[in-house]
């Protein structure tokens, strides 16, 4: 049985059940709340996009409250609620169809080809690490739900985005929250077979969709101390302009994407051209500070820049690293309307 269907509520949960279906909202409030993180997880595995991911946990606990009475104490509240939260992201999909697009085709011959990803996902949004912890709704409830990595990583939510709908929300209710067959088919009001074959669908495509040597990642709830050892040199050759340095840190068949954009620069030298463009020579931006941070258990790089002959830092966009052997292996890099998300401040 899951640990969210194992029939283990608070001590309290029915008494504050009670009180919020007769209209208690302050004693409804004190339902939901401690759960609003790990559901926004949980829409976020499903949607990929951090922004939809917290109107939807609005969403749930809008329904939640319209449908208060609903809830007969057949699983704890917090299952009730992960139903909601589930059907309200389906309904969501349902209206707003989504699909990955194809990138531009790259020459032939370039070692980053083979390697990168052949759709774009416009909407990946990434999810700020401070915000998975603590995830456990509480400190009465039995176990705290711990994030891994690889149910979180930003290649792990852009493989899932491929999935249709109804697939990608059982794979996420099996595979990652570990909810039963039988559990997964009466929130989704499917048969056991039903669910059984969409998992069995499911996984092929993730894996197809995954970076080759994923299976080889740890299951880290944190960037490693070789990762963040490699994020601190990025940011001290990045703020030097040090391309050389640069180079040295990037695999030659690296790749960097922009969502929301369609751009992304398959291999090392494609990389450093354009950031060199940013970084040196009469045509550069100015001056560049990068501050740590870490997104989906991977480290991070805030990029802010000073223009010439100004004294205020600008932010510019956020770097989140895939790091492999000591080596970026993977850059995605988005704009600065994510840094409120972060905590960071829009100067420096």
């Amino acid at each position: 049985m899951s640990e969210i269907e194992d029939g283990l509520g608070r001590p309290d949960e029915s008494a504050a059940v009670a009180a919020a279906q007769a209209g208690d909202e302050a004693a409804f409030a004190g339902l939901v709340e401690p759960h609003r993180r790990e559901l926004q997880v949980h829409c976020y595995r499903i949607l990929g996009s951090f922004e939809d991911s917290e109107d939807l946990v609005q969403e749930t606990f809008l329904r939640a409250w319209r449908r208060r009475e609903t809830f007969q104490g057949r699983s704890t509240f917090r299952a009730w609620l992960y139903r909601i939260a589930t059907n309200a992201c389906l309904d969501f999909l349902q209206r707003n169809p989504r699909q990955p697009r194809t990138r531009q085709a790259v020459p032939a011959g370039n070692p980053a080809a083979a390697l990168a990803p052949a759709t774009e996902i416009a909407w990946l949004q990434p999810y700020p690490d401070r915000l998975l912890e603590p995830i456990a709704p509480s400190d009465a409830e039995p176990d705290a739900i711990v994030v891994a990595k690889e149910t979180i990583e930003l290649a792990f939510l852009a493989a899932v985005q491929h999935l249709p709908p109804q697939q990608r929300a059982v794979l996420i209710l099996r595979d990652v929250l570990g909810w039963s067959a039988q559990e997964t088919a009466t929130l989704l009001e499917l048969t056991v077979p039903a669910v059984k074959s969409a998992l069995q669908r499911a996984r092929p495509t993730m894996k197809q969709h995954l970076p080759q040597r994923r299976a080889e990642w740890s299951a880290a709830v944190d960037p490693s101390p070789q990762e963040r050892a490699v994020l601190q040199r990025f940011i001290q050759a990045s703020e030097r302009a040090d391309m050389t340095a640069l180079a040295a840190l990037v695999r030659e068949d690296a790749w960097q994407t922009m969502p929301p954009h369609p751009v992304w620069f398959p291999g090392r030298a494609a990389m450093l051209e354009m950031w060199a463009q940013a970084m040196t020579g009469p045509e550069s931006w100015g001056d560049w500070r990068l501050l740590p941070t870490s997104a989906n258990r991977q480290p991070a790089a805030a990029n802010y820049f000073r223009p010439h002959g100004e004294s205020t830092y600008r932010a510019s966009n956020l770097d989140v690293l895939r790091i492999e052997d000591g080596l970026v292996a993977e850059v995605t890099t988005f704009g600065p309307e994510i840094f409120p998300a972060f905590g960071l401040s829009p100067t420096l």
